[in-house]
């Protein structure tokens, strides 16, 4: 099956198909094309707004839980990087770009979750491959949820199921990417 069917067919599966209209195209092409980022051998580095900080740890403890499958490449920039909220300049973006370079020789993918505005997105906005869920904007590699919703937390817990599903579905090899 390809992609693009079986994550429409999952999007309506888990009752997303209302919320998900205004940017489900948006999706699946990006997750499909970060997914084979994934493939590749690629690390995700998760990175949040300060707002966001619990969904990140229940992203990592969610997509490695225990037993679920083989240990992914996912994990958390401040982890790696305690420092990261000193950093302020384009010059200092790319010095840490070069340390992940050296630590991640299969390259990495920024993964980050939180408002547009925030000193922290400015580091996966600036690299082409990033993947990113973004507050109030639509941006290059990025899907816009809207900050405002009562239910932006459920939401989010949602989306990653349906990330995690699609993970699965990829390396078990039910599907297809483009």
């Amino acid at each position: 099956m390809d992609f693009v069917k079986w994550s429409n067919d999952a999007i309506a599966k888990n009752g997303l198909n209302a919320y998900m209209q205004d940017f489900r195209v948006e999706w699946i092409a990006l997750l499909s094309s970060r997914l084979k980022f994934l493939l590749e051998g690629r690390t995700f580095i998760v990175i949040t707004d300060e707002d966001r900080s619990w969904f990140e740890s229940y992203l990592l403890k969610r997509i490695n839980r225990s037993g679920a499958r083989p240990l992914l490449p996912f994990v958390a920039l401040k982890s790696i990087y305690p420092h990261l909220d000193e950093i302020s300049s384009p010059e200092e973006i790319l010095l840490l770009e070069d340390m992940l370079s050296i630590m991640f020789p299969n390259g990495y993918v920024y993964f980050y979750i939180g408002k547009h505005m925030d000193k922290r997105a400015n580091i996966a906005k600036n690299n082409d491959d990033s993947y990113m869920w973004l507050f109030d904007e639509q941006s290059h590699n990025s899907i816009c949820l809207n900050s405002k919703d009562e239910n932006l937390d459920i939401r989010l817990i949602e989306l990653l199921k349906l990330f995690d599903k699609s993970i699965d579905a990829v390396l078990l090899n039910q599907v297809s990417l483009l």
